[in-house]
């Protein structure tokens, strides 16, 4: 009953017993893996898992030759085996040990005592490298231990990115110690749309990640072999950026945090200076960020203020571009320029093949498949990330009593149907420039933790299959699974959305806001994409 399904699992006669006395020998290598197996075992048996030398009834945990995700765990009455090819194959082992365990064993509380676990023979490593979930805490703020628990949600699914997205028209969320003001002013904006269309409802939204913050969730992220992507915006959705420094825009008019949502025509100015500021703040976002990924956006960015502004029109001349969709790609080549310099990749939105791609770049294709294969073919990677299969902002359901009523419905099935590689470039050489994928938590709509869990779950598990598990797909063994993985979920508190619906907290009546069509959709989708193909 194991979430995402491994490569291969074995039900074995009999059952290890594990108690307060229970010890444990791990690798130095693994000590991680083991301390967090201390940290989650140790309150529900009572005991600390003590360390001890490899023997008879001892959890061990060992190095072995193999990928470095990968691992091979063997439960027996007489303990259990975990040999990994590295820390990250050693914390999923310890993840699927967890999973093994009766659901009160995810509880952390109780008398303690004895816990009984069926033995098993378990082989399995991931199908990609890029296993990710996009976390939108621009719109909605999500506090910092919130974010942490995604976090260790994320981990019990075997992701390993998570993809931050910290800047937007409606808020900066990241200290940037060189430029106060962005957390000054643009962490804070004066109210918020209910509904996509509908009216404001008058209340104050904000808040920030001190660096301190940031190097927290960075760690304990770490320690979950989970990697943390930032994604500061830019040239476009940086409306909250320009209120706090006017000189960053194209207009002489003073802008406030953007309230609504869609897509903003207030972008950045192609000055030489706004281009110092943003290396100001790239700089103390590398510093806090190991990753060798940074998203710089490049997605969304209208160009009417670049041609009504003779600013820009003379730096497009000074430049030598062709026009306003040429100033984008200089934008993209100057920071991609930037980040190869620090040794690291730069990872944009699919429009930022438009006007020509730069070099090192990572693509996230997310209109479609087509700038998936377009990159993929032109030697570049992709991150598979498809709005239309593995964005959470959308319905769940066709009903209009579902709390967000945005989107075509995307339900558990759908998600679970989605293929990472493309049909077009499945049996290509380019089949191997996808990374993975990643799915998205995009929280225009979705205002608190408690929505975050109706909305990303139990699609997530179904989406983690999609990337961790072999290609082929067993819906009704899934089904199996998965109602055995949802005791574990009601276990550590997720509010998922259940398959008779929403519960009554979660439904929202009489919410402005119209779903939107699938017709509506695909209509924008193949606008999009003939824009891509010229």
């Amino acid at each position: 009953m194991i979430v995402p399904k491994p490569v291969h699992c074995q039900v074995l006669p009999g059952r290890f017993v594990l108690g307060p006395d229970t010890a444990l020998a791990a690798d130095p290598a693994l000590r991680a893996a083991a301390a967090w197996l201390r940290s989650e075992i140790g309150p529900v048996t009572g005991g600390d898992l003590p360390p001890a030398a490899p023997g008879p009834g001892t959890i061990t945990l060992a190095l072995a030759d193999l990928p470095p995700e990968a691992y091979r765990l063997t439960v027996g009455e007489d303990g259990v085996r975990i040999a990994a090819g590295g820390p990250a194959g050693a914390f999923y082992a310890a993840q699927t040990l967890r999973q093994l365990m009766p659901p009160a064993a995810f509880r952390k509380a109780g008398p303690g005592g004895e816990l009984e676990i069926r033995a098993a023979h378990v082989e399995d490593e991931p199908r990609f490298g890029w296993r990710g979930c996009l976390l939108d805490v621009a719109r909605h703020f999500m506090t910092k231990q919130d974010l942490l628990r995604f976090v260790d949600l994320m981990a019990l699914h075997k992701l390993n990115v998570l993809h931050l997205h910290l800047t937007d028209d409606q808020g900066w969320r990241v200290e940037i110690r060189r430029h106060p003001r962005l957390t000054e002013v643009g962490a804070w904006r004066t109210q918020s749309q209910t509904g996509w269309n509908g009216p404001f409802d008058g209340r104050p939204h904000g808040g920030y990640y001190t660096q301190d913050d940031i190097r927290e969730i960075v760690a304990y992220a770490g320690q979950r072999n989970i990697t943390v992507v930032p994604e500061i915006d830019l040239p476009g959705h940086t409306q909250a950026a320009i209120a706090a420094y006017p000189e960053l825009g194209n207009l002489d008019t003073p802008l406030e945090v953007r309230t609504g949502w869609g897509i903003g025509t207030n972008v950045l100015n192609a000055e030489e200076s706004t281009i110092r500021f943003f290396e100001d703040v790239f700089d103390e976002v590398l510093e806090l960020f190991p990753s060798p990924y940074v998203c710089v956006g490049g997605d969304e960015c209208p160009k009417q203020q670049w041609r009504d502004s003779p600013a820009a029109q003379a730096r497009i001349r000074e430049l030598g571009l062709a026009g306003e969709e040429e100033l984008q790609s200089w934008y993209i080549h100057r920071f991609d320029t930037y980040l190869s310099a620090r040794g690291r990749r730069l990872v944009g939105w699919d429009e930022i093949l438009e006007g020509g791609l730069a070099p090192g770049a990572v693509v996230a294709s997310w209109r479609g498949d087509l700038g998936a294969v377009t990159a993929a073919r032109n030697g570049h990677d992709v991150i598979s990330t498809p709005n239309t299969s593995v964005y959470f902002d959308y319905r769940q359901g066709p009903g209009e009593d579902e709390p967000v009523p945005f989107g075509t419905v995307l339900t558990l099935e759908d998600v679970y149907a989605f293929e990472p590689i493309p049909a077009e470039l499945r049996g290509e050489p380019a089949a191997e420039r996808v990374l993975g994928s990643q799915c998205a938590v995009w929280t225009e709509l979705i205002d608190s933790p408690r929505q975050v869990d109706y909305m990303a779950f139990p699609r997530l598990a179904a989406f983690a299959e999609t990337v961790w598990s072999p290609a082929d797909r067993d819906l009704p063994d899934f089904r199996r699974r998965l109602a055995a993985h949802l005791e574990r979920l009601d276990a550590i508190g997720v509010e998922y959305r259940r398959e008779s619906g929403p519960l009554p907290w979660q439904t929202r009546p009489g919410v402005p806001g119209r779903p939107e069509t699938v017709d509506g959709w695909q209509s924008q989708l193949d606008a999009w994409t003939a824009n891509l193909r010229r």
